[in-house]
């Protein structure tokens, strides 16, 4: 039978929140399933870029701190943008969970996420991340260069260079979630609703066992 998050949200406690990183490389559509996910199960959107820029918008010493090191071309910290986690977790405490988008992008963020999340009395319950094949990503990267305006969209050796840096850098996070038997892949081509309805058996069945 299927669970759906946010018909018991109201009977859990923090500690029972099932919190979901949706994980794949840039092109593989995790926005819009994203949108999709939230829409269904209630889930608080915590999106790295949105954090930074409500933190700033706020004028927080956080926010501040960020804006100082980007105005300076410099990349803000781990700690900040953990800070700025843990301050969203703090804000929402009744929320059935947390859809991590953009976070954590290395195999560091994601020990710090699990400290943090810990420290919460939560943990992550899965990653699921969205395999699409190489040449397919490059597609739809540069078809939404049609849309999007951006002149960085539509360079083919920009595309293939944000993929290595992924496979790099990012993949591995994937790993380390595996590691705790909480990563599991799902075939991120079709219909939009065929990959959702994917995506949501394994939310379903992780959500179950927690």
């Amino acid at each position: 039978m299927s669970v759906y998050l946010n018909t018991v949200a109201k009977e859990r406690n923090p500690t029972n929140m099932f919190n979901l990183i949706l994980f794949g490389p840039p092109g593989s559509g995790k926005g819009t399933q994203s949108e999709k996910l939230i829409a269904k199960y209630g889930f608080k959107h915590l999106s790295t870029g949105d954090l930074l820029r409500s933190e700033i918008a706020r004028q927080t010493a956080l926010g501040m701190e960020a804006k100082s090191l980007m105005d300076q071309g410099q990349l803000v910290p781990d700690a900040v943008v953990i800070g700025m986690i843990s301050s969203a977790i703090e804000a929402n405490p009744g929320v059935p969970g947390f859809l991590f988008d953009g976070f954590p992008r290395t195999t560091a963020q994601a020990a710090a996420l699990d400290k943090l999340l810990a420290e919460h009395g939560s943990e992550i319950g899965v990653l699921i991340a969205l395999q699409v094949p190489e040449e397919e990503l490059i597609e739809r990267m540069l078809n939404r260069a049609k849309t999007s305006g951006r002149s960085d969209d539509a360079d083919e050796n920009v595309q293939r260079n944000r993929l290595a840096v992924y496979r790099r850098d990012t993949l591995p996070v994937s790993d380390h979630y595996a590691q705790f038997g909480k990563s599991l892949s799902i075939e991120g081509v079709g219909a939009i609703e065929e990959i959702f309805g994917r995506i949501c058996q394994v939310i379903d069945e992780r959500s179950a066992m927690s």
